[in-house]
This record gives structure tokens, sequence and C-alpha cells, in this order.
């Protein structure tokens, strides 16, 4: 299979062909090869217009999916980003090459072990992850707290304050919001006195944000 080939047809009828007009993004989506973010067994599916498992009851992100969410950051290059939820690493690797640095963190060992394996093999050392594997591990970094842009790929059953109150003055926060079963998908604008301002994106389905002011592993 030509990945290469595959990857533009990607990006032209499913990036560009439902709207994605951001040229960084559009550009980072030609160049991150989102195939050796996916199991072997998927190689071939994966510049499909689908979700795809990942392991550990995981999914990689429609590709449409990621660029929206990417476009609604905004970003510009010199921004510090937050991204809960590594996953496969995908998603990071597109924001590591949009942004100056990236702290991800990720709950499932596994998972973070091989997203920071591809990240290294692309070159991708603006990215600082944290394996957040205990059932009192925060949702937020204080640490690296505050951030220009944050991005949440789990659905939460709120907005998680925490998030907010990391969010930098100007900052975006992108967040699905919602069921277990079914989402919205929020941007979140800080203004300059603190003042968040929502605005309702799409429709989606992600897995569920776990962890405190996210669901627990029963559900509740």
């Amino acid at each position: 299979m030509n990945y290469e080939i595959a990857r533009k047809r990607m990006v032209q009828e499913q990036i560009i062909g439902r709207g994605i007009s951001d040229r960084r993004v559009i550009d980072a989506m030609i160049k991150i090869p989102r195939h050796i973010f996916v199991q072997e067994a998927f190689a071939a599916q994966a510049y499909s217009d689908t979700p795809l498992p990942i392991g550990e009851k995981q999914t990689i992100s429609q590709p449409y999916m990621v660029a929206l969410m990417t476009e609604l950051l905004a970003l510009t290059g010199t921004e510090k980003v937050l991204e809960i939820g590594t996953g496969s690493g995908y998603q990071t690797a597109i924001l590591a090459t949009l942004a100056d640095r990236v702290c991800t963190a990720e709950r499932i060992r596994p998972l973070a072990m091989r997203a920071r394996k591809c990240l290294d093999s692309l070159g991708l050392f603006n990215v600082k992850l944290r394996i957040n594997d205990s059932d009192n591990s925060p949702i937020g970094w204080d640490d690296e707290a505050p951030f220009d842009a944050i991005m949440v790929t789990a659905g939460a059953p709120e907005v998680p304050q925490v998030l907010t109150d990391q969010l930098a003055a100007g900052g975006r926060l992108v967040i699905p919001v919602g069921s277990e079963i079914n989402q919205q998908l929020l941007r979140i604008v800080k203004d300059r006195d603190g003042t968040l301002q929502t605005e309702e994106s799409v429709g989606c389905r992600f897995v569920p944000l776990v962890g405190r002011q996210g669901w627990h592993i029963d559900g509740k």
C-alpha cells in the first residue's frame, strides 16, 4: 500500500472536503504518517474515515475529528499545549508539529510507552509525556500551567474546573462534554478578565474521561 497517496487522499476528501481550512492543520495532516500510530493489523485502514482500535479498549480518532479539534485550538506555533489522553500519540504528533511545546498525559501505561516510541521516531522531542495511572492522578498539570491551549480527547460529564483554571488568559480549551455515549464538542475561550466564552461545535462520541472530575471506572 502506498501510504503517502492514501494520506493525501484522506486530507483532500475527509479534511479539506469537509471544510477544514487552516493551512497549517492541513499541512500537518499531510506530514504525519497516521499508519505508524495504529496496530499493524489495522495499518491498511489507517487513512479510512473512521476511528480504529489501538488496544486497551481505546481508539484513535477519526481523521476529520483530529483535524477539527486541532483547528478549533487556532494554534500559531508559539503555544504551550496540554493534551489530556495521549492514546495512540497521533493527535499529540499533530499538536507537536503546530505548537512550541506539548504536555500530554495518558493513564494507560502501555499506550503511553508506544506513543512515546512513535513520537521519538518522528523527531518530535518537544513533547513531555506523563503517565497518570493511579486513581488519584490529576486531570490537569499544575507544574506546567498555565497553558495557551488545552485539548481533551475523552468525553467528560462536565468541563473540569481544574482545566479552565490552568488555561492562560486568551487560551482555548477543546473538550467533548455529555454522557458516556454521546457528547457535544465544546470550544471554550478564556477572556483577559477570566470570563469563559463557550461555543458548541459538532456532536461526537469519545471514550470516557476517567478520574477526578471525569467518570469513574464503573461509569458513575
